[in-house]
């Protein structure tokens, strides 16, 4: 008889759990645009509060009245350009083909504390770039973050890479280069009113058991076994336990990615929404911070990554109407 087989039918959404590698995440995808601009954006998770605002949304029930929304406070220092890498498409998907780096980078006392930055010949680097537009098919900048410009109290900064967005390699190549050694500001990147991407390490919460993991039933209190238990590990045919079973194991600290949030307001002043002894097991918002609607995964002091929104809704962008803004007062 012919044995029969096909292809796994629906999604295996969030699997496997397990621990991310790092405690900031990568983002492997980003939007095209004809537009030369940075992709991205971060910024340091600072709390939550409450702002009321008039409802510009076209078919809500409330529109034109002052209605009360929560709020996620990230606390966002200008980013650091210290390089630009280009990538060529291989046949094992792209490669870094090179990169060129801030002649300053190797002064850096922060940066050390991360990499260890060997020699490289920065000249050499530029001139096979300018060569080679024809086999360079992205452009990303290298950033790090300023945390001593931030509440976070820490020194060692986070150092990922941000897509150029655009049609042109060359005006990408033209516009990447004039930012290196200088630093980013939020407003250069999103303005209020626009819906982006937020990527995440979630909250940790160690091992757990199914009930918790996965939301199984507790059994009765007749149950023959254990009552925070699934009851039974499968059939018989297989011979083995199957991945599909809920089991006890690893829970949160993961990568997530949540669409289509909005910035309700940009600011420039963290006096502004920070209370008078700072927010909860964070500290002060010294400089530039930006309000985003809904909540944020993770705890607070960890890095989120902002990216312009994959799939936004077609719908204008319309600044927020912020009324007030309710800090919990410390």
């Amino acid at each position: 008889m012919v044995r029969h087989s096909q292809p796994r039918a629906g999604s295996k959404a969030f699997w496997p759990r397990k621990r991310a590698k790092r405690i900031y995440p990568r983002v492997n995808t980003w939007p095209e645009t004809d537009k030369t601009k940075t992709l991205g954006f971060a910024g340091y998770k600072a709390g939550m509060a409450h702002v009321l605002l008039i409802d510009t949304r076209k078919n809500s029930p409330t529109k034109g009245e002052e209605i009360s929304l929560p709020v996620t406070i990230l606390d966002c220092p200008p980013l650091l350009v210290i390089g630009v890498r280009a990538y060529k498409m291989t046949p094992n998907g792209y490669v870094a083909f090179t990169e060129v780096l801030d002649d300053k980078v190797k002064d850096d006392k922060d940066l050390k504390r991360k990499l260890v930055i060997g020699k490289y010949k920065k000249d050499e680097s530029i001139k096979a770039i300018e060569k080679n537009f024809d086999k360079i098919k992205k452009i990303r900048l290298i950033v790090k973050t300023q945390p001593r410009k931030s509440g976070i109290g820490k020194k060692k900064p986070e150092i990922f890479e941000i897509e150029v967005g655009g049609s042109n390699i060359q005006e990408k190549w033209n516009y990447s280069k004039e930012l290196i050694g200088k630093g980013i500001k939020l407003k250069d990147v999103f303005k209020e009113g626009e819906f982006i991407d937020t990527i995440v390490i979630t909250t940790g919460k160690g091992t757990q058991g199914p009930v918790k993991r996965f939301g199984v039933t507790i059994q009765t209190r007749k149950a023959a076994g254990k009552r925070r238990h699934v009851g039974t590990l499968g059939s018989e045919t297989p011979r083995r336990v199957l991945w599909t079973v809920p089991m006890a194991g690893q829970m949160g600290f993961q990568k997530r990615t949540e669409n289509n949030k909005r910035i309700l307001r940009i600011g420039e002043d963290g006096k502004e929404i920070t209370p008078k002894s700072g927010f909860t097991n964070y500290g002060l918002v010294k400089g530039d911070y930006v309000l985003i609607e809904g909540s944020v995964p993770g705890p607070r002091k960890r890095l989120i990554r902002l990216r312009s929104a994959m799939r936004p809704p077609k719908m204008p962008i319309l600044p927020a109407e912020i009324k007030s803004i309710s800090i919990k007062k410390d």
